[in-house]
């Protein structure tokens, strides 16, 4: 046999173990790193802002007089793109739409508010509507909300609901600032103004809240209004609402920053307030 093939037929078994170890070692750096990815993802944490409603302060002390701004609004947008509470000094109403922050003031104009400024109460979530319901026809308010229910029928869930379309008319008010010594807010009722929005195109943004989370929270619904020009608005007390669009999104926990004023820390929760937040809400003594 020539020298040659002696010398080569050694090197045959050689050179597949050689490329066994490669393919080997590729094989197990592509599961290591498989493993890895995987082991990543399930680490991953889920955004706690999704499906949750938050809220900085608690309503019953904020009607009760606690005005003083104390939560910062860039903060109050890292919670929520869609939502509804107070500036400072309970100077008109707050809306948060798309992101964007809107102030009524009591004389009825609406202006884009800056987020360098702070609030004393807001409820905020980011608006993920799953549900969209159309109506045509003319709903007054106690249709309106009938028509709502019909259509929320989890009545301990919380929805946040977005409404655009015409509006025959929307009985908007808001607030002048408040001066210190604060009174609550439901004996500052003959200081609100009121503004009457006729065959208007626009928005409605609020929440229905569920009866347990009374107190915390103003339960039942709460809308603002923010007129398509974005010139109008205000807390919503009446409307005649025309042809809508209805969207809903669920919401599934609540979180809430409490003010760490010396306010806050003094105020005392006995009083029941149920009968002063029905006051606020409807704009007159129940």
């Amino acid at each position: 046999m020539p020298i040659k093939q002696l010398l080569c037929k050694p090197q045959q078994p050689c050179m597949m173990m050689k490329r066994n170890y490669l393919c080997f070692c590729f094989l197990t750096v592509l599961i290591c790193y498989s493993f890895t990815s995987v082991a990543q993802q399930k680490a991953k944490p889920a955004n706690l802002n999704d499906n949750n409603l938050f809220s900085a302060g608690i309503a019953s002390a904020f009607i009760a007089g606690l005005y003083d701004a104390w939560y910062p609004y860039k903060q109050l947008k890292q919670h929520g793109d869609f939502g509804l509470g107070a500036p400072d000094r309970v100077d008109g109403e707050l809306l948060i739409f798309k992101g964007n922050l809107y102030k009524t003031q009591y004389t009825g104009k609406t202006t884009p508010l800056a987020d360098t400024g702070k609030t004393p109460y807001a409820i905020a979530c980011f608006f993920h509507p799953v549900k969209v319901y159309k109506h045509s026809g003319t709903l007054n308010k106690a249709a309106f909300y009938s028509y709502l229910d019909s259509l929320l029928t989890n009545q301990n869930g919380i929805y946040a609901i977005h409404i655009s379309g015409k509006f025959k008319l929307v009985k908007a008010r808001a607030f002048p600032p408040a001066d210190k010594p604060y009174l609550p807010l439901a004996e500052l009722l003959d200081k609100q103004h009121f503004f009457d929005h006729a065959d208007m195109q626009g928005d409605l943004v609020g929440f229905r809240i569920p009866k347990f989370m009374e107190g915390p929270h103003i339960a039942g619904y709460h809308f603002h209004f923010l007129s398509a020009d974005k010139v109008f608005g205000g807390h919503v007390v009446d409307l005649i609402a025309e042809d809508i669009t209805v969207e809903v999104d669920p919401l599934s926990s609540f979180t809430m920053d409490i003010p760490q004023t010396t306010d806050f820390n003094n105020f005392d929760f006995k009083k029941d307030r149920k009968e002063e937040i029905k006051s606020v809400e409807n704009g007159k003594k129940q």
